[in-house]
């Protein structure tokens, strides 16, 4: 059997209704669904948390309505092939997944429903799919006309350009191969274009229609910061801003370098009482597993991690992530801040940024051993990046260039809220590389320390064992105190006038320095205000769809929580898969009383009011009677 585009969308939106309790698609979800559920390959880009999984979900359950089939649905995370079938199966939806959590007696009762056709979506590891013995399994079905779709998530690891590269996706391209004519659906939620294209290109979606949904985030508030002691600048802003009215703290992701780095600053939070966990490559199988089940499950936790933690991450309450050292790229970064806010509340990213960021991710490129070419693209990535962190315009609207997307200043940001004040920087850099050119003629190279030394007329042993106080640029700096000296050169290395070489970091002139030294360059820095600080964007003891609600609904509010709560532990599940909180804020604000009131909630399918309804019904019966009050008539469905 097949659909027409038409015919697709019209089941697509009955799957929506029936399974997901949803009566409207958001953006671009309509045109994507009818597309593939209709036969058609696609490439989707589409923010964190803009519904991504529907745009493969629906048309897998129409298709396997149709009798086309199971779906097969490529994803690298154990944790999130366990949350999405244990979503669908709360839905009614029979799926499954097959990775290494697995026994070897459960994996082969996976793959006997899959042959038997008992499944509409099977989950699966890249390197599972690309065995022989699997393969063989795909064009068996194939060939009975049993395979539906092949839904590829994640799909930016299959490039080399991308930032999370993963080399077994690459290995998918044998997809098309063995399953010739089977619809394809290649997902992810950030690509620059030449990304885009190479994802096309390795997996043969040379025809594919590309779908790009805006990747405008407007909940998030992205700020950044100099670095000034990153730890306690971080733990001002949890407090300021993440710290609920009982002492209590929001759930949130910080992202450091380096493994050493995560254990410190976990144990640093941990003694200034925020309930922080690390994670990173280096600790037990058992012990990562065991902090991301806890981060996913309960609340107020604060994960402390490498960038090995995060993706198919879909806890909707991430209040803020914050970067204590410099992304690679703004891939990279908008990737990790698209954490927050998936519920589309409020949430913030936060960055502590410094010289030393830089330094770091140039060397890291520097040292690696791609070739030239590689090595010239992720310098750009890593400018296009620095641009941003230096950038004293509207952050989103930089953000958002760097994919193609035009967008008005948002109002939002922290540069936007607080307009930084500026000054002429192009005499003082000119002093700064005209100390370095001196130092250099007397014969060796030095760091940023002993140049700011020698530019402030500061007399330390090092400047009298080189005799440094007799260089023309000695002291003709004593005006800018060292902060200042040192955001200048931070400047001047992100402009590539200044490289910081060796073990010793010391500093060296690039051809980029001339046009500043003859004055034909302007250079304008913000001026750092004294505790500059953004002022808290929502109220801190509740969320503002929750805030909204009268005493006796939020009590009402309360108790489904609790409710979900044991419900989800019971089914070993994040409390989210078995309700999202905008479908108990829902039923707070309704305040349903009979069966036919839960139709129209959002995210109360047909499979959920059945397996659930009643005991929604009685929740709020009690908790209205505990609070004195007695249901009235809800609202209607639609309102």
């Amino acid at each position: 059997m097949t659909l027409t585009p038409a015919q697709a969308l019209a089941e697509g939106r009955r799957v929506l209704a029936e399974v997901f309790g949803y009566t409207a698609f958001r953006g671009q979800q309509a045109d994507i669904i009818a597309h593939v559920a209709a036969g058609g390959d696609a490439l989707v880009l589409m923010p964190t948390g803009g519904g991504k999984s529907l745009c493969y979900q629906i048309p897998a359950i129409v298709r396997q309505r149709a009798g086309m089939g199971v779906t097969l649905v490529v994803s690298p995370l154990i944790a999130l092939m366990h949350d999405q079938v244990g979503a669908l199966r709360e839905a009614g939806v029979e799926a499954a997944y097959l990775n290494s959590s697995l026994a070897p007696e459960a994996a082969e009762a996976v793959e006997q429903q899959l042959m038997r056709g008992e499944l509409t979506l099977l989950y699966a590891a890249p390197e599972r799919i690309v065995t022989p013995r699997f393969l063989a399994r795909l064009q068996s079905l194939h060939k009975f006309g049993r395979l539906a779709l092949l839904a590829i998530d994640e799909a930016h690891c299959i490039s080399q350009w991308g930032h999370d590269f993963r080399p077994e996706y690459r290995e998918l391209a044998r997809l098309a191969e063995c399953c010739p004519g089977v619809p394809r659906i290649a997902l992810t939620a950030t690509a620059d274009a030449l990304t885009r294209a190479d994802i096309a290109a390795h997996l043969r979606l040379d025809g594919a229609r590309t779908f790009v949904a805006s990747f405008d985030r407007p909940n998030i508030r992205y700020t950044i910061v100099e670095k000034d002691h990153a730890l306690r600048q971080l733990l001002r802003f949890v407090a300021a801003e993440h710290t609920l009215a009982d002492g209590r703290h929001e759930a949130g992701i910080v992202y450091c370098a380096s493994r050493r780095k995560v254990e410190e600053v976990a144990a640093r939070l941990q003694a200034a009482g925020l309930r922080a966990l690390p994670y990173h490559a280096g600790l037990d199988t058992s012990t990562r597993q065991r902090h991301q089940d806890r981060f996913v499950r309960e609340d107020g936790l604060v994960m402390v991690a490498t960038i090995a933690f995060g993706m198919g991450i879909d806890k909707p309450d991430v209040r803020f992530v914050a970067h204590l050292d410099l992304p690679k790229n703004i891939e990279g970064y908008y990737q990790e801040t698209g954490r927050a806010g998936r519920d589309g509340e409020p949430a913030n990213a936060w960055m502590a940024y410094g010289l030393q960021d830089v330094v770091q991710q140039r060397r890291l490129i520097d040292d690696s051993g791609a070739d030239d070419a590689f090595k010239h693209m992720l310098r750009a990535k890593l400018e296009a990046l620095l641009a941003l962190a230096e950038s004293t315009g509207c952050r989103r609207q930089q953000l958002l260039a760097y994919f193609g997307e035009d967008s008005a200043p948002c109002g939002n940001c922290d540069n936007c809220l607080q307009p930084p004040q500026t000054w002429d920087a192009t005499e003082a850099a000119r002093k700064l590389l005209s100390c370095i050119y001196r130092l250099q003629q007397s014969g060796a190279a030095f760091g940023a320390g002993h140049v700011i030394d020698v530019l402030r007329g500061q007399v330390s042993d090092k400047v009298r064992a080189h005799g440094h106080e007799r260089l023309s640029t000695w002291g003709i700096g004593r005006e800018l105190d060292e902060a200042t000296w040192r955001r200048v050169l931070r400047q001047l290395v992100v402009r590539g006038a200044v490289e910081v070489a060796g073990e010793l970091h010391t500093l060296h002139l690039t051809a980029a320095a001339r046009p500043i030294l003859r004055g034909e360059q302007a250079l304008r820095l913000r001026v750092i205000a004294e505790g500059r600080s953004v002022r808290p964007q929502r109220p801190a003891r509740a969320l503002l769809s929750e805030a909204r609600l009268p005493l006796r609904q939020r009590e009402v509010l309360a108790a489904l929580k609790r409710w979900r709560a044991d419900i989800a532990r019971a089914h070993d599940l994040p409390a989210y898969v078995i309700f999202h909180d905008a479908t108990l804020v829902a039923l707070a604000q309704r305040l349903p009383a009979r069966d036919g009131d839960l139709v129209g909630i959002p995210g109360l399918g047909e499979k959920k009011r059945a397996a659930y309804g009643a005991e929604v019904l009685r929740i709020i019966a009690q908790a209205l009677d505990a609070a004195g009050a007695q249901p009235y008539e809800p609202l209607a469905a639609s309102a």
